[in-house]
């Protein structure tokens, strides 16, 4: 845990600008990925969703939901 310590220090030190530009940046990275592997854009979009969800859950619970 003391590695996610010294993460969360790290990136209270950025402002919503960087956080945007990396989220960007992680975008762009997601479209290198499919142009390499045309066959991912035929994964069913119900996959796609169950992922979205999961992935999405625990940063909606701290964000809307933790005290």
């Amino acid at each position: 845990m003391k590695l996610i310590r010294y993460f969360n220090e790290r990136v209270r030190t950025l402002s919503i600008f960087d956080i945007k530009l990396a989220q960007g940046a992680a975008m762009g990275v997601a479209l290198i990925i499919v142009k390499l592997f045309p066959q991912l854009t035929q994964i069913d979009m119900v996959w796609v969703v169950v992922a979205v969800v999961i992935l999405g859950a625990r940063p909606t619970y701290a964000f809307y939901l933790k005290k």
